[in-house]
This record gives structure tokens, sequence and C-alpha cells, in this order.
């Protein structure tokens, strides 16, 4: 007897269209049996984690704050997720964006201009961007799984990082604390509104958003990205690289997630420290098959994700629950939202004679 996933001739638009909005009902339903299980109201819980954050004008800014990376790595997750390459190491990407990025401000503290603010920007994308291309070399020239080796280049770059801030990097004035000196003025992104700390990142993202999606809905790259995803043999008969879509994928979400790194620095925090991160890179794989890989969807599920970061920092304070509650709820959401779109596109067969299905198959 076994289990198996039969593809289904039609898929139902509807359920297709509502899959993600079911996953969110889904989450919510055990987030609050969760909650009951710990001894909190499941609606008080749930209130804090969902509502209370969008109450006041410093916490929406907190949001956006939070929400920009997210959005920022996602969307460039998406192509390459819609090309077949299975980018996870954006974590890593961010991290390497945001200290070859720092390289002006850290290193000369002392030069004051306005052109040093995007040097930084661009030096941030091409770090991110130069990071995504191992694992795309490895994959082109020596057949390797690039979600491994893109994983695996995560705590690199974090180990990296870690010793930088703590040696060559670390500000000689700051007391011993593993941290870099404090950017001037001019390395620093402006805030939007003079009402909280949202900064240019979000801009940034917006921007990305919007154009990738015009790329994909109307220029010929987008097309190539959808045909070489879906059959990399359609792909080649009708002339396109698998090669050059790994390249472009991946060096495409590298810079945007060192572009989120950089921003995150620059705008956020105002030096590099050891943490830089509390997980955008691996939280925007949820983001993007949440807003169904589309760069549209992604704005939209961004902030739903990132109100989990703010919701859970309330509920610490408020309720007294741990910090790994929140990665619960984005663990639930990913579960939920390929287990929907599992049981949407393929319908399960119980087997319980296995040769005799596996003769029927070949007749």
């Amino acid at each position: 007897m076994r289990l198996e996933l039969q593809k289904r001739a039609q898929v139902s638009t509807l359920f297709s269209i509502l899959s993600p909005l079911l996953a969110l009902a889904l989450t919510l339903v055990v987030g609050g049996i969760m909650f009951w299980a710990l001894g909190k109201s499941p609606t008080g819980a749930l209130y804090t984690f969902f509502v209370e954050p969008l109450l006041d004008v410093w916490s929406l800014h907190e949001l956006v704050i939070k929400a920009a990376p997210l959005i920022l790595i996602a969307v460039g997750l998406a192509i390459c997720y819609r090309s077949n390459n299975w980018n996870i190491g954006a974590e890593g990407q961010f991290t390497i964006g945001a200290i070859t990025g720092s390289i002006l401000p850290v290193l000369y503290p002392e030069w004051h201009s306005p052109m040093i603010l995007p040097l930084m920007l661009v030096m941030g994308m091409i770090g991110g961007a130069l990071y995504a291309g191992i694992p795309a070399f490895l994959k082109i020239r020596c057949n390797t799984n690039e979600i491994l080796t893109s994983l695996m280049l995560v705590y690199i770059a974090q180990l990296f990082l870690d010793w930088l801030v703590r040696g060559p990097w670390r500000d000689p004035q700051g007391y011993n604390f593993p941290q870099t000196k404090s950017f001037q003025v001019e390395a620093v992104l402006p805030e939007v509104l003079d009402s909280g700390r949202a900064h240019m990142g979000i801009v940034f993202t917006l921007l990305a958003a919007v154009l990738l999606w015009f790329m994909m809905r109307f220029m010929l790259k987008g097309f190539q990205v959808s045909v070489l995803g879906q059959s990399a043999r359609a792909g080649r008969f009708a002339g396109f690289s698998a090669k050059n879509m790994v390249w472009f994928s991946m060096l495409l979400s590298g810079a945007l997630a060192g572009l989120a790194g950089i921003s995150e620095v620059s705008g956020s925090i105002g030096h590099l420290q050891p943490t830089i991160s509390p997980g955008y890179g691996f939280t925007a794989i949820i983001v993007a098959f949440l807003g169904r890989l589309n760069p549209l969807g992604i704005v939209a599920s961004g902030f739903v994700l990132a109100l989990t970061y703010l919701g859970g920092e309330a509920a610490q304070l408020s309720i007294g629950i741990s910090d790994k509650v929140s990665r619960v709820f984005q663990g639930l959401i990913l579960f939920f939202v390929l287990s929907c779109d599992t049981l949407i596109h393929y319908r399960i067969r119980l087997i319980f004679n296995p040769s005799a299905a596996t003769a029927e198959a070949k007749n």
C-alpha cells in the first residue's frame, strides 16, 4: 500500500486564487489552538499579534521598516523560483551586501560627500550579486545543487560579519562592543516622513516590485523566465539558454538581497554589528510563496509577514510568550500555503496493489 499524488486534469481557478487566504485562515485557527495550549487567551493573543501593532503611528513605521527587506528579497527570489532555480541563500547575500556596502563609511569615515550613499547602495548590490554568483557558477560548471551551496554560504557570510565587527572593523572607541563606527550623516538613508523611522528603503522596494512585475508581464525576459521554469526542454526549442537564465535569476536575486542588506544597515541600524537580520532572507521565501511568486502579490504578503515580527515583539512584552512563537506562525503559513497548493493541483490516491497500478500505468 502506498500514497500517490496524481496531477488534476482541471484545476479550480477560484481555489487557486483563494489558496493564500485559506492558508492564512488555517494559520490563525492553528495559532489560536497553540495559544490556548500555552494557557493564553487565543483571541487576546491574536489581537496582540495582528491588530495592536496597527493602532499607532510608531508601529506603522516599524511595520514598513520590517516589510521593506522582506519584499525586496522576495521579489528577487520569485524570479529564481519561477525559472526553476532555487536560491535559498538570500540571508547570506543580504549579509554580504551589508558588508560591501559599508566599506566606505567604515574605512573612510572622514569622507563627507553626497556621492557616498549612492555608491554604498551600488556596492551592496554588487556584493550580493557576486555572492549569489558562487552557487550559480557551481551549478553551471559542476552541476552542484544550488539549494545546498547557497544555504551553506549563509553561515560563511554570518561568520565573516562576526569576525569583522569583533576584529578589524571594531570601533576602537566603542567601549569594546562588537560593532563598527556609526555611519556619518551622508551615509544614512533619509526618512520618508518626519513622524517615524521609515526610510527610503521602502521606495526601492516598491520600485523593484513594480519593475519586476512589468518585466514578467510585458517583456521577453519575463516570458523566458516562465517558459524555462515550466519546461527547460521547451525553452531550448524556443532558443532560450538555461545557463544564461541561471546567471540572470541568481545575480538578480542576489543584487536585490544585497540592496536590502545595505538599506537595512544604513537606514535602520546605522552601523554593522554581529546580528543585522532576524532572518529576513529565510522569511522572504515564505513571502514569495504566499504572494504566489507575483511581485505585486509579494508586496501584500510582505506586510503580513512583517506583522508577525512586530506582533511577536509586542506579544513578548504584553502576554509573556517566547519570540519563537512568531517563527512558528511563519512556519505554519508556509506549511499551509504549500499544503493548499498541493491539494488544489493534485489528487491523493491510496494504492493497495502498487505492482498492478504500475502495470496499468505502463499499459
